[in-house]
């Protein structure tokens, strides 16, 4: 497996998950564009684009930082048409960037519900549709093209609404967006496919929530790991799959999951959302 030359553009990854996925991808010679908003130090949050390229670069990799809010359409429009032009096409879209705010209805003012639905399920929604022709491209030159978001299996279970019905109807509709999008790209050979983590994961963002103890979490390499399975699968035949990082390596035979924790030996971690 090689993703060697494939030409990415993943939002939101300037730390975190979506940093991993891009280092990851990054030792075999993958070409990367960072497309965020964080250009200046974060106070409270390590990374920035720029510093994103640097570790990129470092670990055998092409980057092209991209300064990019996906909330708004004519920069995605813009870092999509930066990106193709740079690298002569894209043959992998990540939807990464997220919004979280755990918040009950009443408390949650219409602002954060704004940023939710803004940065999870319209940037998901029109980041991919800014990338279709250029993927649809790479398909017909029988370069394997995927679209992989991060996000969760579809449940109606209503516990998963109750604590946070904002929240969970962001992060629902970017897996509405794989659900509909496999289905409609499908003739096109492109691969659209969800992946959710079994455990939290130990991110910069995670430890600013209350009350989590990431000793309790797994490393963003395992999300990273899981991701580089997906991408060297024939994305003819790899779509609509809502994957689930363990049940994923495990089909693989990778069964000891050790090297991901925070904690060494650790064994009771914190479970993430939405999986029943």
């Amino acid at each position: 497996m090689s993703l060697e030359g494939k030409r990415i553009f993943i939002t939101g990854g300037s730390r975190g998950i979506g940093l991993a996925i891009a280092l990851r991808a990054a030792r075999d010679g993958a070409q990367i564009a960072i497309a965020a908003k964080t250009t200046d130090p974060h106070p409270t949050l390590p990374g920035t684009i720029f510093s994103a390229a640097k570790e990129i670069e470092a670990a055998g990799g092409v980057a092209l930082p991209i300064a990019c809010d996906i909330r708004d359409e004519s920069q995605i429009e813009s870092a999509i048409a930066q990106t193709a032009e740079k690298f002569g096409g894209i043959d992998i879209l990540i939807n990464n960037a997220s919004a979280i705010n755990l918040t009950p209805t009443e408390k949650t003012p219409a602002k954060r519900f704004d940023l939710m639905l803004d940065v999870n399920v319209r940037g998901t929604f029109l980041a991919s549709q800014a990338a279709i022709p250029h993927l649809r491209k790479s398909a017909q030159e029988g370069r394997n093209p995927h679209i992989l978001t991060l996000s969760p299996p579809l449940s109606m279970n209503p516990k998963w609404f109750k604590p946070h019905v904002a929240y969970t109807i962001s992060k629902y509709g970017m897996s509405m967006c794989v659900l509909g999008m496999a289905e409609e790209f499908k003739r096109d050979g492109i691969g659209v496919n969800a992946l959710w983590p079994r455990t939290a994961i130990d991110t910069a963002a995670l430890a600013m929530i209350p009350g989590v103890d990431t000793d309790f979490c797994r490393r963003p390499e395992i999300l990273a790991d899981s991701a580089y399975i997906i991408f060297n699968r024939e994305s003819k035949t790899c779509t609509g799959n809502f994957f689930v990082d363990d049940e994923l390596l495990a089909a693989e035979g990778i069964t000891d999951l050790e090297k991901y924790s925070v904690k060494p030996g650790t064994t009771d971690f914190l479970l993430d959302f939405f999986l029943d």
